[in-house]
């Protein structure tokens, strides 16, 4: 059963496609991820779901709804997350949530078992205005206000940019106990590595889907032998990387770079030894497996050639 279909779902801005016609649907309870760089057109993709923009094309249904023939009726299932910290600066953290609470025509205590979780590491600061709270505090008092009417699906764009990494690993753990408790959760995000925690994800750039699978699904998908390769000289080490006859791709991750051959073998010994004799000693060369940013990074690379 789905919570959410897409049916050649597009949107233009004049001249821009900002969302190519889209097709997915989302199944009920699913934590379902859409992953890209800025400017891929994921924030473009919730706020039609969100009812937010209107579609150039094509349609979507949301938890049985139209997006434009219903929307009226569908802004009380969902619970929206802007990616931009939206809430009221100068109110306390009780007063939002007393705001949100009223404008869906509920109150606090009707709700508060859905959102006890995340507002216990708030009460503290109640008294506080969000304005000065910390980034990571700043998403948990939006999430809990977008989830006090307890809605039926959930969009979060963007939730973790611009918090640190524990605060990123608490929202994701919230998000999961969401997913468990049967709640639909839709959530886009910029970081590779969040990718894993979702049911499923799509890969998107340039306002076209280009990957729809599991996380595993997708990194299992990489089509070419692929090896880690660090020394002491980036510079030299990339530029030998790249003239060597078969090289597919090489990227930089972290202080090594993940090589792809345009074989369907490769050796650690023969890019070792190509690199010695580029004059770089020391390699330390690696099979690895493919996790899904190198998935991405290819698919733009086949995007590019297209």
């Amino acid at each position: 059963m789905s919570k959410v279909i897409l049916t050649g779902l597009g949107k233009r801005f004049g001249a821009v496609e900002a969302l190519q016609p889209t097709s997915f649907s989302v199944g009920v309870g699913e934590l379902f991820g859409l992953i890209g760089p800025d400017g891929a057109g994921k924030t473009t993709l919730f706020r039609m779901l969100a009812t937010l923009l209107l579609p150039t094309e094509g349609r979507a249904i949301v938890d049985g709804l139209d997006v434009v023939d219903d929307y009226r009726a569908l802004r009380s299932r969902l619970g929206y997350m802007p990616g931009r910290f939206a809430l009221y600066q100068d109110l306390t953290v009780a007063e939002n949530l007393q705001f949100f609470a009223s404008v869906f025509g509920t109150r606090i205590d009707a709700n508060r078992a859905m959102i006890r979780d995340i507002y216990s590491q708030l009460e503290p600061f109640q008294d506080r205005r969000a304005g000065a709270l910390s980034g990571g505090m700043k998403q948990k008092l939006a999430l809990s206000c977008a989830l006090i009417h307890r809605p039926t699906i959930l969009l979060l764009d963007e939730p973790t940019t611009g918090v640190d990494a524990v605060s990123r690993q608490e929202f994701w753990d919230v998000l999961t106990g969401l997913r468990e408790s049967g709640l639909t959760v839709l959530v886009s995000t910029p970081y590779m590595d969040e990718a894993a925690r979702c049911d499923r994800v799509a890969l998107i750039q340039d306002g076209q889907i280009l990957e729809i699978d599991t996380p595993g699904g997708i990194e299992a998908s990489f089509p070419r032998p692929l090896l880690a390769v660090k020394t002491g000289d980036r510079l030299r080490t990339r530029r030998a990387l790249e003239a060597f006859k078969w090289a597919h791709s090489v990227y930089p991750f972290g202080e090594e770079f993940h090589f792809a051959d345009a074989r369907d073998h490769t050796s650690e010994d023969e890019i070792r030894q190509w690199l010695e004799d580029a004059g770089i000693q020391g390699a330390e060369v690696s099979r690895i497996a493919a996790g899904i940013e190198d998935v991405f990074m290819d698919r733009m690379q086949s995007m590019g050639a297209a």
